[in-house]
């Protein structure tokens, strides 16, 4: 018997009525499931087998913040647009269930990175959870309209440079086609462990991004005399005061993504980029 949560997208009704699907097919076959809700910040305790994502890489990213800690499967199902993170499109959803309940499948693990918040010395930590993890990326971004953020940056503990920029980007290799592309950072395989550094509109003479080996994290502090944000795969975490710091570093634990066969990661960008063969 096999527990099947299922993560829907709140405002897609077509997710609503897949889920129904996959919850009348798991029934039939002597399997359990439930719904998350949309505010879960964690899932319920239980022997989930495997957690479906309905919805496009938003979704997909929740998700993976939902069951990363427990070692849970992921299971994508494209609703949205690109879906590079997804792995069925919803007409092979069944056949996808059927497959995993066989034992038919492959857990492709995914680098992720832990992402915390260090407040500035003497003041008290207003950040809801001591630490986040991120799929694709997390930003530290200017809050002011017309001017910059300067985000002093450190890399293993040893001071690098002071960006002013628009913000800057750390991203996973997954999170290269995420944001980190269309900032312009550079594309890098899956397969790899890596941390991309990308400024986002730097006015500096440094502007390049930066393709750092795993251990090396970083920290970023944010320089008077404004305030920055901080977002994780897209939600926005808290307010950055002058002296507040961002340190992101490659995760303990894996996200464990479900594949039918190997992906081609080379194919998937052709197909997106409708790149024609010269």
């Amino acid at each position: 018997m096999t527990l099947v949560a299922l993560v829907v997208h709140p405002e897609r009704r077509e997710a609503a009525e897949i889920a129904e699907r996959a919850i009348r097919w798991l029934a039939a076959h002597g399997h359990h499931s439930l719904v998350v809700d949309d505010d879960a910040e964690v899932l319920d305790d239980g022997p989930i087998d495997l957690a479906v994502s309905l919805g496009g890489d938003g979704t997909m990213l929740r998700t993976v913040a939902l069951t990363t800690a427990r070692g849970i499967p992921v299971l994508g199902v494209n609703l949205g647009r690109l879906g590079y993170l997804t792995e069925v499109e919803p007409s092979g959803l069944e056949e996808a269930l059927a497959r995993f309940v066989a034992g038919d499948f492959q857990i492709e693990p995914r680098m992720t990175l832990e992402v915390s918040v260090k407040r500035a010395p003497g003041v008290a930590s207003s950040t809801p959870r001591p630490s986040y993890v991120a799929l694709n990326e997390a930003v530290v971004e200017k809050t002011v309209p017309g001017h910059t953020v300067r985000l002093a940056a450190s890399i293993a503990d040893r001071p690098f440079v002071t960006y002013a920029a628009d913000g800057v980007l750390v991203s996973t290799p997954t999170g290269s086609t995420a944001y980190n592309l269309s900032a312009r950072g550079p594309i890098v395989s899956p397969r790899l462990r890596a941390i991309v550094i990308t400024p986002i509109s730097p006015h500096m003479l440094f502007d390049r991004p930066l393709v750092l080996e795993p251990d090396e994290w970083i920290r970023l502090e944010v320089a008077p005399p404004r305030a920055g944000v901080l977002v994780v795969d897209g939600q926005t975490i808290t307010t950055l005061e002058p002296g507040d710091a961002v340190e992101a570093r490659a995760g303990d634990l894996p996200a464990r993504i479900v594949t039918f066969g190997s992906r081609d990661f080379h194919a998937i960008l052709r197909a997106r980029f409708n790149l024609a063969d010269r």
